[in-house]
């Protein structure tokens, strides 16, 4: 009879080597995924658990294709349930709340198009409102290390489920530190991008305006390798942002707080012993230290709760709340209803909206080419406890996270040093939204990753391109770029500026011409190759096609595929298409 060994936590890495060996199938994966989740069913980590049959059918459809052509093929993922999976109701902690979606969050679309497997929908505080992890109707979710302790939230089940093993990466969001908390808790990586990098079409809102999909993973490169599929512009989305995917570089100087910094909880001490010893690992980095002053941050994150913004949570769940009495988690609603208080009226909202701008002034100038650090929780508690107390333990986990998202930084979330076998302590790195390869790179290092020297090279060994055609996703010379070790960065589009023909080959393609005026804006893909590939990947190129520089909308100008302009009267107009996948 086969013995068959699933590692004891997934990683993407092992089990991409393991399908390849064929050594486990994605099947047996699942198996053990099930009968882990059945033996740690007291530990309230999923809503929706895994089942046979939830999964089966995106088993039958790895079988039909090839595991070399899905940049995740077979690995299983967890989705925080405030965020849609198509067929299974969406509870955001809240049966009366549930609705069941008939489409994917956009996210998770990417993610299933790439060949992972949705698990199931995990627990979480309720309308993710919340940093402990037991605010849920479902049962308080415990910690994967020490049961006693609180998991941390709002993304409790999602973190949960990585370090017990039944997911390889899971979902989360994130507005106040809901997906850096619960991985410092748990021993993981938590990495938030920035505002509207990842679309959050299909996500139940808690604060719209500063909400961010998140996700926990075991290692680094598996949540980067996650972010390679989903930073992809949303044009329907009203809160995506073209933000391009970090490259890995080295801040020139790390920032600590000076001083202030309060710890707290049963393991207070222990905690504040850690943070010693990491400010004393990142002082060795070979990376200058500043010390500073984190009051501009403590303010920022004061407004979140204790200011009119805590009004756009209200806005956004009050009328449920006004129309179900009594069926809300009763911390929950205190929480929501604050949002209502008299004193929030319009002027206040501009009041606290003119301090916030002043203070991202400031942090701008303290954060050039800089990332911050602090601890990602002063302090951790038992469910015991934060049942005793439920908004004072609960506030005090926001301490070093509440400010992120409202000064429109991007972080990551690591394990540090450990305050006992079953007690981790974690780190988060912060930068501004368009330095998130700071944060990557100065992490890697912090884990024990490539050399400052390696790092250094990756800002300039790629080029990105941007291609129209039979080069991108499912069409016949997509080989052709992953042959060249392209890799998907995201669809995009090109300035109001192209005419868009259709060549007269066989087999068709298209070209885009370049106006002085009358040009429309056409649907492409960003694709980003090594350096060492281009210059063939270039040469190859058949007239009257050839790379030069393509414009996008937002005025960023990358190599890509451009079509001399004799073809243009002999070739059909297909502009209107805006698209070859209109065609």
């Amino acid at each position: 009879m086969k013995t068959i060994n699933i590692p004891s936590q997934l990683t993407i890495a092992e089990l991409k080597e393991l399908y390849d060996m064929k050594v486990v199938s994605p099947q047996e994966v699942i198996e053990a995924i099930i009968k882990r989740a059945e033996q740690d069913k007291e530990m309230n980590i999923w809503i929706t658990p895994p089942t046979m049959e939830l999964i089966q059918p995106y088993l039958d459809r790895l079988e039909k294709v090839d595991s070399g052509t899905l940049p995740l093929w077979g690995i299983p993922f967890a989705i925080k349930d405030n965020i849609d999976l198509v067929g299974v109701p969406t509870t955001a902690g809240c049966e009366e709340f549930s609705y069941t979606p008939e489409k994917n969050a956009f996210v998770v679309e990417h993610l299933i198009e790439a060949g992972a497997i949705p698990v199931g929908k995990t627990n979480l505080d309720q309308f993710a409102t919340g940093l402990v992890g037991t605010r849920s109707p479902y049962g308080e979710t415990h910690n994967a290390l020490n049961q006693e302790l609180i998991s941390g939230g709002s993304s409790s089940g999602s973190a949960v489920a990585v370090a017990r093993g039944q997911a390889a990466f899971s979902l989360g969001t994130d507005t106040a530190g809901s997906g850096r908390v619960p991985a410092a808790l748990n021993h993981l990586v938590g990495y938030k991008p920035s505002l509207g990098a990842w679309s959050t079409s299909g996500v139940v809102p808690a604060c719209a305006s500063i909400d961010c999909i998140t996700v926990f993973a075991n290692h680094l490169d598996d949540a980067l390798s996650v972010d390679s599929i989903v930073r992809i512009s949303n044009e329907q989305d009203p809160w995506s942002r073209n933000i391009l995917k970090p490259v890995r570089k080295l801040p020139e100087k790390i920032c600590i707080p000076e001083t202030g910094l309060a710890f707290f909880g049963p393991y207070a001490k222990e905690y504040q012993e850690a943070w010693e010893s990491t400010v004393a690992k990142l002082s060795k980095l070979n990376i200058p230290i500043e010390y500073v002053d984190i009051e501009v941050y403590m303010e920022a994150a004061a407004l979140l709760y204790g200011g009119p913004f805590v009004a756009e949570r209200w806005a956004g769940l009050g009328g449920f709340i006004e129309a179900k009495p009594n069926v809300t988690f009763p911390v929950t609603e205190e929480v929501l209803r604050s949002g209502s208080a008299t004193e929030y009226d319009a002027a206040s909202v501009f009041h606290a909206m003119h301090k916030l701008q002043s203070y991202k002034f400031d942090v701008r100038k303290m954060l050039k080419n800089s990332v911050l650090v602090m601890p990602t929780a002063g302090g951790t508690w038992t469910r015991e406890q934060v049942r005793e107390n439920p908004i004072h333990t609960n506030s005090q986990m926001g301490l070093y996270t509440n400010h992120c998202n409202l000064l429109d930084l991007c972080a990551v979330a690591v394990p540090a040093e450990k305050i006992s076998e079953n007690t981790p302590f974690g780190i988060t790195l912060f930068a501004l939204a368009e330095n998130e390869g700071l944060i990557c790179g100065a992490a890697d290092l912090f884990l024990g990753g490539d050399s400052k020297k390696s790092l250094e090279l990756e800002e300039t060994d790629t080029t990105l391109v941007a291609v129209c055609g039979l080069h991108m996703r499912g069409y016949p010379l997509e080989k052709q770029m992953k042959e060249c070790g392209a890799s998907f960065v995201r669809e995009a589009l090109t300035a109001e500026k192209y005419q868009f023909v259709k060549l007269p080959t066989v087999p068709a393609k298209p070209g885009l011409l370049k106006k002085e005026v009358g040009g429309k804006s056409i649907e492409i893909e960003i694709w980003e190759m090594p350096l060492t590939e281009f210059g063939k990947f270039t040469a190859s190129i058949p007239a009257p096609l050839g790379i030069g520089k393509v414009e996008l909308l937002n005025g960023e100008e990358i190599p890509g595929f451009i079509c001399e302009g004799y073809v243009e009267l002999r070739a059909e107009d297909i502009t209107e298409a805006r698209g070859w996948r209109n065609i």
